[in-house]
């Protein structure tokens, strides 16, 4: 058992995430950008059955679900008028469940997720890249005052460069979920750890 300490723990906050039933499920980014060609992540199949499994518990549960999709124009891996770009089919949107488009990192940036959102303070994320959209979503999220959890086997990431060397997608994956655990969010191992 380690003897570290997180800020979140020292702060007080939180150690465990809030029902799917009092929260809003935020799905970044789960698109077919990250299933093929120059941005397929590592491990990207086992997240989005994961993801997939966390989205029919979120509907079950009647939590408010949001699909975000980011949009980098035409002919990019993020083209979200082409097949490249669009959203997963196991994890399609619904009637109803609200599609946001964004340009940043961050879901809550140029975007109107925080009015979208309302009175509701517990957010569960899933999607892609952890390192990046993941982090800067929650982030966010926490700084605007919302409680995040990120459910670990529902998110992926790729190998970076790093000079000279490259390092592995599964110390940037640990890295960025430890970094958020300390602070920002609730980082959780799988979607049975959240409570319906």
């Amino acid at each position: 058992m380690s003897d570290l300490h997180t800020l979140r723990g020292l702060m007080g906050l939180p150690a465990t995430p809030a029902p799917l039933s009092e929260s809003a499920l935020i799905m970044v980014d789960l698109q077919n950008t990250y299933t093929e060609g120059i941005m397929k992540l590592d491990n990207v199949e086992p997240a989005l059955e994961e993801a997939a499994t966390l989205l029919d518990r979120a509907r079950s549960a009647g939590a408010k679900v949001i699909h975000i999709q980011h949009d980098a124009g035409e002919g990019s891996p993020y083209d979200v008028k082409a097949d490249i770009g669009a959203i997963h089919s196991s994890v399609a949107p619904r009637d109803g469940e609200s599609i946001i488009i964004k340009n940043f990192p961050s879901s809550f940036v140029g975007t109107d997720l925080q009015a979208q959102l309302g009175d509701i303070q517990n957010l569960v994320l899933a999607g892609f890249m952890t390192h990046m959209c993941i982090n800067s979503t929650a982030r966010s999220g926490f700084s605007l005052g919302f409680a995040p959890t990120v459910v670990a086997a529902a998110t992926a990431t790729r190998s970076l460069p790093n000079g000279n060397e490259d390092v592995p997608a599964a110390h940037v994956q640990a890295a960025s979920l430890a970094a958020l655990s300390d602070l920002p969010g609730i980082v959780v191992p799988d979607n049975t750890s959240v409570p319906s």
